[in-house]
């Protein structure tokens, strides 16, 4: 038997969450409820109470209570639900955990998972599934399950969507991962643009005993990594496709964040560094490009997405903010630069070949390096099979280091 947290704002969801704790006990699980509401009583008995929660930040709800701000008491719950879940996690206490919520419970209840580790049951039942998503299921795995309906009431549409949401929260804490030879772990990045190099590397990488992760880097990839290398689960970084730092300066639509290449910088994970795809800003549709960069030299890579070639100043730019980001290393780190191409398409011939470019690119990020930090330039394209050698290769070396005391 397995105990599954019902998280929700019990003074306004309390028949709802209730519902979805009866389906828990008739497939043979224990329910544990737990109550974030804070403006009314609750109309179901929860197991640990909202003043129980608000105690793991120090929160007063007695005084959340007399001020009835909603905003203010959703705000309080979103800190400390994360920190109150966690512990239960950590301490063993529940095997998954499953909530109902319109705005506010969404926010609540999301913020609380996304503390919880990669791999644990996570189930948000929402009014706001259909949309965008990211703010709040942010690199976690929850699984947002739409309520199609507003979670107000139980009537023939909600009983059905509750009745399968806790199916699935069911099954997944009932569901035993596969048995596999657990392997150090690299964390890679690749877009198609620096696929046979990511491919190449990674056989590489395998053989010597690793188990390689390939993110895209499409933002949420690059971010996603991140979170892991910050988990402490990796043990090395292939980092050979930074482009996500393009869109974040130039403003495409698949920057990663400000933080990009800071996880394994400050935690001191063994890192390889290429400007892979820094020669490409990422928009969708032609139709979708800012008018303010009409005139600029473009590529469709396919009807959805249009690529836009950096300039020599953008270059300029991107080389000086890698070289600020690396600079922050406290393990070893190197930066491998293909001087013939940096994507399939920035090669001779290719639309995007701009040599004037590249050397910007190159020279900056050279010129802003701690002198600590090697740099090695080889001649060839980024996707050459001896270019993703040297990249596997350096960063085998560096993985069979000593960690130093």
């Amino acid at each position: 038997m397995a105990t599954i947290a019902i998280l929700g704002t019990f003074d306004t969801k309390g028949d709802e969450h209730a519902f979805i704790a009866e389906r828990v006990r008739q497939r043979g699980h224990r329910a544990f409820l737990i109550d974030v509401g804070t403006l009314d009583a609750p109309r179901l008995q929860p197991d640990v109470s909202r003043e129980r929660v608000l105690e793991a930040v120090g929160v007063d709800i007695d005084e959340l209570m007399r001020r009835r701000d909603r905003g203010e008491s959703v705000a309080a719950m979103a800190k400390a639900a994360p920190v109150f879940l966690k512990r239960l996690v950590e301490s063993g206490q529940i095997d998954g955990v499953i909530s109902l919520g319109g705005g506010g419970g969404t926010a609540i209840a999301t913020a609380a998972m996304r503390a919880l580790p990669i791999g644990f049951p996570k189930v948000m039942v929402s009014t706001l599934a259909g949309g965008n998503v990211a703010p709040y299921v942010g690199t976690k795995d929850i699984v947002m399950f739409p309520s199609i309906v507003d979670v107000a009431g139980i009537n023939r549409i909600s009983r059905e969507i509750f009745s399968r949401a806790a199916g699935a929260i069911v099954g997944m804490v009932e569901t035993v991962p596969a048995v596999g030879v657990d392997r150090p772990v690299i964390a890679a990045s690749q877009f198609g643009n620096t696929t046979r190099c990511v491919d190449h590397a990674r056989q590489r990488l395998e053989k010597a005993g690793f188990e390689v992760v390939v993110f895209h880097a499409t933002g949420v990839g690059g971010r996603t990594m991140e979170s892991l290398i910050e988990s402490g689960m990796v043990s090395g970084v292939l980092d050979i496709t930074t482009t996500e730092w393009a869109d974040e300066l130039v403003g495409g639509i698949l920057g990663a964040g400000p933080t990009r290449l800071e996880a394994a910088a400050r935690s001191g994970v063994p890192a390889i560094i290429t400007p892979g795809c820094l020669d490409m800003v990422n928009f969708g549709g032609p139709e979708s490009v800012p008018a303010g960069f009409k005139g600029r030299r473009f590529y469709a890579h396919n009807p959805q997405v249009t690529l836009m070639r950096t300039t020599p100043e953008e270059c300029d730019r991107l080389g000086r903010v890698i070289a600020e980001k690396l600079n922050l290393s406290r393990g070893p780190v190197s930066v491998l630069l293909p001087l013939r191409a940096i994507s399939i398409i920035s090669a001779p011939g290719q639309p995007f070949h701009d040599p004037e470019a590249d050397r910007a690119l190159f020279a900056s990020l050279k010129a802003g390096l701690r002198a600590d930090i090697p740099v090695r330039e080889l001649d060839m394209e980024i996707n050459d099979p001896c270019f993703a050698d040297a990249c596997a290769d350096e960063l085998l070396a560096m993985l069979r280091q000593p960690i130093a005391v």
